[in-house]
């Protein structure tokens, strides 16, 4: 059986970076409507509409209605980091938890995994921050296939 892999991030979060990305290569910063976000993501349409207001509360996306409305990024694509994207939908900041779920684990009083776990999420979390949407975007390839499950 051929391996399918597993993301590192919820299904929301690649639904989010990929709807950005699409739009990150809308030119002129015309709007874009849900409709061709989600065939040009492979999102459901109605799941990506709410996760484009989230996304739009969070101050990464405007959306306009009516006749040209749809979406557009709120600003730059090299100025907003993939941190900025998955924390709204993925609350990653919540990854500072201890890695086996301790309440107490700190420097001054570590779990087992404390010192590789800090050092692996920094890494992370430093890979979210160094990178943009419009690192994102520029390699970014149309994709109309779902996210492998689990099951898969």
């Amino acid at each position: 059986m051929p391996f399918r892999g597993a993301a590192m991030i919820s299904k929301t979060g690649i639904h989010a970076l990929r709807a950005l990305a699409a739009l990150a290569r809308v030119s002129n910063g015309d709007y874009a409507g849900a409709a061709d976000i989600a065939k040009t993501t492979g999102a459901p349409r109605n799941y990506l509409g709410k996760l484009l207001k989230t996304l739009s509360h969070a101050g990464l996306v405007e959306s306009q209605k009516g006749k040209g409305g749809g979406f557009r990024l709120a600003r730059d694509p090299g100025d907003m980091t993939l941190l900025d994207v998955m924390e709204p939908v993925a609350h990653v900041s919540r990854w500072n938890a201890c890695f086996l779920g301790r309440t107490t684990c700190s420097d001054a009083a570590p779990c087992s995994l404390h010192a590789r776990w800090g050092k692996a999420r920094d890494a992370y979390f430093q890979f979210l921050k160094e990178t943009t949407v419009a690192d994102l975007a520029a390699q970014f390839v149309p994709d109309s296939h779902p996210i492998a499950t689990e099951k898969e």
